[in-house]
C-alpha cells in the first residue's frame, strides 16, 4: 500500500503541487527519501523518526521508501517534514488515509513531536486552494495562511498528537483567524524637519506619483531624514497589494508571527550589499531587497558607495517591475514594482558647491565621485533635487511645519484620481503615473500650446532621451493631479523640467 500526501515546492512566490508517496515494504531496515531532495529534506529522515517516537509511534523493521513526485523537480526546505510524517502515520494506520486527501500539508518537526513554523504558509494556502484542497500547517503559521481566504479549510495543530486526535474525533482544531500587525505609533513625521521646503515638495510629488527620487547635498542637510518620512505620507496597501507583498515576505521567512501589515515596505540596505542581496539570488534564489520592497520604497543611502555592478543590476527591475533570476538549472521571477529613493553627497569630501568650501582635489573630486553612477541608471530617476545645508536661521526660527497627515491626504487624493483614470481606460493593473505606458502618458498628459513649446525647447537644450522626455510628462501629470487639474499646463511642465535640471551635471559626470 502506498500512502499519498499533498504538499508544495516553491518556485519564486508560486507553490507547485508535490505529492509525497510513502511505501513500507519487506527488506533491509532503512528509510530512503528520493525525488531530488536537498540537504534539509534529506535530514528530515532523522527528525521524522524522532518525532514519531516521541508521539508514541515507531517504524516497523521494514524498508521505508519516500518519493517526492514529480521526481525531476528540486525539493528544498524543511516544510516537507510534516507531510512525510503524516504519510508514514497513514501507512501505519495511525490516522485514516482518506482524511489527508482533502489537504495540502507543510510543516517542520521538532524532535519532541511539536510542529515548528515554516516560511511560505500564505503562498502554500493559495496554491492548495487553487487545486481545491485545504491546508495543514503549523499553529504559528495559521494566522498567515488564513489570509488566503475564508472558504479555505485550514488546520493549524501544535503537535502530531493534536492532529491525530483531530482526525480520530477526540479533539477539534479550530480554524485560525487572520492576524494583522499593529503599525508603529512613533512613525517619523515631516513636521520634525525645519526648512527644506523644496525637498518636502519633491517628496510629496514623488509619493503622489510613485516617482523615483534622488537627493544630492552635503552631509547633515537632511537627505536621509527626509527619505525616512516618505512612508508616513504614502497610502496604505490595498488588499491585492497586501497579499502580493506578504507572499514575498512569507517565502523569505520575514513575516513575524504570521501577522501581515498594510504599511508599505521601506527597505534600507547598507551600501556594502552585494548584487545578490539587492536583486536576489544565492543557492536557492531567494528574493532580494528590490523584491522585498515591492509596492514600497527602496532607499539607497550613500548611492555612489554601492558597487557599480549592483546598482546597474537595478536597471531592469526599475523598468519592468519584476526581477528575473536565471540560473543554468532553473529560472525564478519575483515581483519588484518599487519606488527608488536615493541620497548622495556631491563629492567624496561632501562639500562641493557649498559657499566657503573647496575640494582639495578640485573639480575632479566631484566628477570622479558622481561618475560611479551610470547614466542609464540616472535616466530612470524622475526627480533629482539639490538639498543645500540647513541655515542657522531655519533651525532657530520658531516655525510650525506641515504634518505628514496633511500631506498624506493630498497624496491619497492624487492617487485616487490616477486610479480612477487608469480604470476608466481599462488599465486596472496600473495605480500610479510612474507605471503608466509611454503611449498612455502621451494621451493623458498632452500639454497645452504654451507647455508644448516649453517642453520642446527644454528637450532640445537639455538633450532629453526618449525615456527622459516621457518621465517629464509623468511628473507633470502628477503635479496636475495634485492641483486637481484635468490638463497639464505650462506651470506643471516647468516644475517637472526643473526636477531634471539638477541631475544634468550628474549625467555628464557619468
Amino acid at each position: 500500500m502506498v500512502a499519498r500526501v499533498s504538499t508544495v515546492a516553491f518556485q519564486g512566490i508560486e507553490g507547485v503541487p508535490v505529492e509525497v508517496q510513502v511505501m513500507i515494504s519487506p527488506g533491509k531496515v532503512l528509510m530512503h527519501i528520493v525525488g531530488l531532495p536537498d540537504k534539509a529534506v534529506a535530514e528530515s529522515r532523522e527528525r521524522v523518526q524522532a518525532a514519531l517516537h516521541a508521539s508514541g509511534l515507531s517504524l516497523p523493521p521494514k524498508k521505508v521508501t519516500v518519493n517526492l513526485a514529480p521526481a525531476d523537480l528540486p525539493k528544498e526546505g524543511s516544510h516537507f517534514d510534516l507531510p512525510i510524517a503524516l504519510g508514514l502515520m497513514a501507512a501505519l494506520g495511525a490516522i485514516p488515509a482518506d482524511a489527508l486527501a482533502a489537504y495540502s500539508v507543510i510543516g517542520e518537526l521538532n524532535l519532541d513531536g511539536t510542529i515548528a513554523p515554516v516560511a511560505g504558509a500564505l503562498p502554500a494556502a493559495i496554491a492548495a486552494n487553487a487545486i481545491g484542497k485545504g491546508l495543514i500547517c503549523p499553529a504559528e503559521s495559521g494566522p498567515e495562511a488564513a489570509w488566503a481566504g475564508a472558504e479555505i479549510d485550514i488546520l493549524a495543530p501544535r503537535s502530531l498528537i493534536a492532529l491525530a486526535n483531530h482526525f480520530r474525533g477526540t479533539q477539534v482544531l479550530s480554524r485560525p483567524e487572520p492576524a494583522i500587525r499593529a503599525n508603529a505609533a512613533n512613525v517619523p513625521d515631516l513636521a520634525d524637519i525645519k526648512g527644506q521646503e523644496s525637498a518636502k515638495r519633491a517628496l510629496e510629488v514623488a509619493a503622489a506619483g510613485g516617482h523615483n527620487l534622488l537627493f544630492v547635498g552635503p552631509p547633515g542637510s537632511g537627505k536621509s531624514m527626509l527619505a525616512s518620512r516618505l512612508p508616513s505620507i504614502l497610502p496604505p496597501l490595498s488588499t491585492a497589494e497586501l497579499l502580493e507583498v506578504s507572499m514575498i515576505h512569507s517565502v523569505a521567512g520575514q513575516l513575524s508571527g504570521g501577522k501581515l501589515s498594510d504599511r508599505r515596505p521601506y527597505r534600507t540596505p547598507h551600501h556594502s550589499a552585494t548584487m545578490a542581496a539587492l536583486v536576489g539570488g544565492g543557492l536557492r534564489a531567494r528574493p532580494g531587497e528590490v523584491s522585498l520592497a515591492h509596492h514600497g520604497v527602496l532607499f539607497l543611502d550613500e548611492l555612489p558607495e554601492f558597487s557599480p555592478q549592483a546598482l546597474d543590476a537595478l536597471r531592469q527591475p526599475l523598468e519592468s517591475g519584476e526581477c528575473v533570476i536565471a540560473r543554468a538549472n532553473h529560472r525564478v521571477s519575483y515581483p519588484a514594482s518599487i519606488q527608488l529613493v536615493a541620497a548622495m553627497n556631491p563629492c567624496r569630501c561632501g562639500m562641493a558647491g557649498e559657499p566657503g568650501h573647496t575640494c582639495a582635489r578640485g573639480p575632479r573630486c566631484m566628477t570622479d565621485y558622481q561618475g560611479r553612477i551610470s547614466g542609464p541608471l540616472l535616466d530612470r530617476i524622475d526627480i533629482r533635487l539639490d538639498v543645500p545645508a540647513v541655515s542657522a536661521a531655519d533651525l532657530i526660527r520658531p516655525t510650525t511645519a506641515e504634518k505628514s497627515a496633511d500631506v498624506a491626504l493630498r497624496v491619497a487624493r492624487a492617487r485616487e484620481r490616477q486610479r480612477e483614470r487608469f480604470e476608466a481606460a481599462g488599465m486596472k493593473g496600473i495605480a500610479t503615473n510612474a507605471r503608466c505606458s509611454t503611449s498612455m502618458i502621451e494621451t493623458i498628459a498632452e500639454p497645452d500650446a504654451a507647455g508644448l513649446q516649453l517642453l520642446r525647447d527644454a528637450a532640445e537644450k537639455m538633450k532629453f532621451s526618449a525615456r527622459g522626455y516621457h518621465r517629464v510628462l509623468k511628473v507633470a501629470r502628477t503635479l496636475a493631479d495634485l492641483d486637481d487639474k484635468q490638463t497639464v499646463g505650462r506651470i506643471h511642465l516647468a516644475e517637472a523640467i526643473s526636477y531634471r535640471i539638477a541631475g544634468e551635471r550628474l549625467t555628464a559626470a557619468a
